[in-house]
């Protein structure tokens, strides 16, 4: 078998072994936050920046629906400018924690994605927002690092290969954007009757 068709049948097998259940609370926790108006922001450095700066770009824009709440997305990895002031003036280790400062509240949600799970910025982030009684979400991979042990709800990719760490970490902000698009056209309980998004219907 050539290199390829392992780094495959790697992936195949990484894919089967996914907490599927913990996923599947985190799509219930995200379509929660787009329903209270709650914000959502994305981090991670290199790889995990782009991966951080795609799932903003794709809940913001790819689960709009009609008489629905629009996602409030943020990627602490976008403003440059704002990053590279963080980094210059305080340290690395406070580019995303500093910015998290000026915008978290209770009760929105923190998306920490590090391959090792031992990234020091995003530690100090997710430290901050739990202190501010933020949900935390971590998705990580080999052992899941301190980041697994540290959020409220971790998502632990069983690879030793940081390239298909980092392809599933992409391939779960696909899937969790299809589930919340999907979400939007489900009908949703509320005091016994139900409505589609924010659009009440009789119940039968």
């Amino acid at each position: 078998m050539n290199y390829y068709k392992q780094y495959v049948v790697d992936i195949k097998q990484t894919l089967d072994g996914l907490p599927w259940e913990s996923i599947q609370e985190i799509v219930y926790l995200l379509h929660q936050a787009r329903l209270s108006g709650k914000q959502v922001f994305v981090m991670g450095n290199g790889g995990s920046a782009s991966t951080a700066s795609h799932m903003a770009c794709d809940l913001n824009k790819n689960t709009v629906a009609p008489n629905h709440p629009r996602f409030r997305v943020m990627a602490l990895t976008d403003s440059m400018a704002l990053f590279s002031a963080c980094a210059n003036d305080f340290s690395y280790e406070d580019v995303f924690a500093e910015q998290l400062e000026n915008f978290v509240r209770e009760g929105d949600v923190v998306v920490a994605i590090s391959a090792s799970g031992n990234s020091p910025n995003v530690l100090k982030a997710v430290k901050l927002a739990r202190a501010h009684k933020a949900i935390t979400i971590g998705w990580s991979g080999y052992d899941g690092g301190k980041l697994a042990g540290l959020v409220d709800f971790p998502v632990v990719v069983p690879s030793q290969s940081i390239e298909q760490i980092e392809d599933i970490h992409l391939m779960l902000e696909h899937m969790i954007t299809v589930a919340l698009r999907n979400k939007a056209t489900e009908p949703v309980a509320l005091n016994g009757d139900y409505i589609f998004g924010l659009q009440r219907v009789e119940a039968y």
